[in-house]
């Protein structure tokens, strides 16, 4: 049987993590041109936008691509949580002399819907990937006919068996270590989050489809041990964050570029889920964690007005400084170096098989 990487015609098994709010069609094209599976954010996009970026890939002629979508509960957000949370940081707001928060953008992290999926049907993707679980059936089952691979993210091992029972073809088991949002779905309860070295081979015993190892993989010392644990590939987030093709704000990049990029936690004040961030102030002095964050994702429209006061002034203590905790260690480099980098880890597991 054909490796996923080898249906899909790629020279290496390596994704690049979908970060929304720091890339754009750019960091995937030039991915995929170095034989590896670029990736398209699409949880923020309009519709409209997410059809520009996928005909900006059919312009680019990139054949294999992944769209990731989101699968959270779309509720409406709580008047008296929301209340409550602004009252917790208006205090930031009179020093900023930052804007009153506006309501959360319609469409913000929106969930998979009919609408997407009318929008990507038109384009077939070779990949569509998934985060906090799997859309219906419904859904779902069109993108299985046309032939697309399935991919989504599990925390635990029951996620991922969860995940193959539901159609996942590939499973990326998210360790702890990796940056951006956690994609659990089964519980809220982080203490039930592990390590990238401990949860990747608990989920290649315990399911039958292939598994990609995410969390803490930064060059090919990372590649060779998730190797040797049973992976298929890997899936590299902050590692492309200092790339140019990258839109990543400068904020968030001098933050990567200190020392300090390395001290990162699990945060919910940025949207109302734990996230791996760089610490900041707002962290430091609200959380890391809260209960009075509200509910994914309406806690960002508070924080937003904070953000852009902030920024304006050149720092990024209300911004969502997104980062694993292996860090930017290797600076500054074109997305192909990054790729090149990783797939040196595939070269000497070969060499060393043989």
């Amino acid at each position: 049987m054909a490796s996923w990487h080898g249906r899909l015609g790629l020279r290496w098994p390596i994704v690049q993590a979908p970060m929304a709010g720091v890339q754009d069609v750019r960091l995937a094209i030039a991915v995929s041109r170095s034989g590896a599976l670029g990736s398209v954010p699409a949880a923020m996009l309009s519709h409209s936008a997410l059809q520009q970026s996928l005909e900006a890939l059919r312009v680019a002629h990139i054949v294999s691509y992944n769209v990731n979508f989101f699968c959270h509960d779309d509720v409406a957000p709580d008047a008296v949580v929301e209340a409550a949370w602004q009252q917790r940081l208006s205090t930031y707001r009179h020093e900023l002399k930052a804007e009153a928060p506006a309501a959360t953008p319609v469409g913000a992290r929106r969930p998979f819907d009919a609408e997407a999926l009318r929008v990507i049907a038109e384009f077939k993707p070779a990949v569509v990937s998934f985060h906090f679980g799997l859309p219906s059936a419904a859904l779902l089952e069109p993108i299985k006919a046309w032939g697309a691979l399935v991919f989504s993210s599990a925390t635990t091992v029951d996620e991922a068996c969860w995940l193959q029972a539901h159609g996942a073809d590939v499973i990326i088991a998210q360790g702890l270590e990796a940056g951006g949002h956690r994609g659990m779905f089964l519980t809220d309860d982080v203490a039930t989050q592990r390590g990238t070295l401990t949860l990747l081979p608990q989920i290649v015993d315990a399911v039958n489809v292939p598994g990609i190892a995410a969390g803490g993989v930064a060059d090919a010392r990372a590649v060779s041990a998730a190797l040797a644990l049973g992976a298929s590939g890997v899936q590299a987030g902050t590692a492309f964050l200092l790339c140019p093709e990258a839109t990543t704000h400068a904020v968030h990049r001098e933050a990567l570029r200190r020392d300090g990029g390395r001290h990162t936690a699990l945060t919910n004040v940025f949207s109302g889920r734990p996230a791996r961030g760089i610490v900041n102030r707002v962290m430091q002095e609200v959380g890391p964690m809260t209960s009075l964050a509200p509910g994914f994702p309406h806690a960002a429209a508070a924080l937003a007005p904070l953000r852009a006061a902030a920024e304006a002034l050149g720092h990024g203590d209300f911004s969502p400084l997104w980062s694993g905790q292996g860090g930017c260690t290797q600076g500054e480099r074109a997305a192909a170096d990054v790729v090149a980098d990783l797939a040196r880890g595939f070269i000497q597991n070969a060499r060393q098989s043989t």
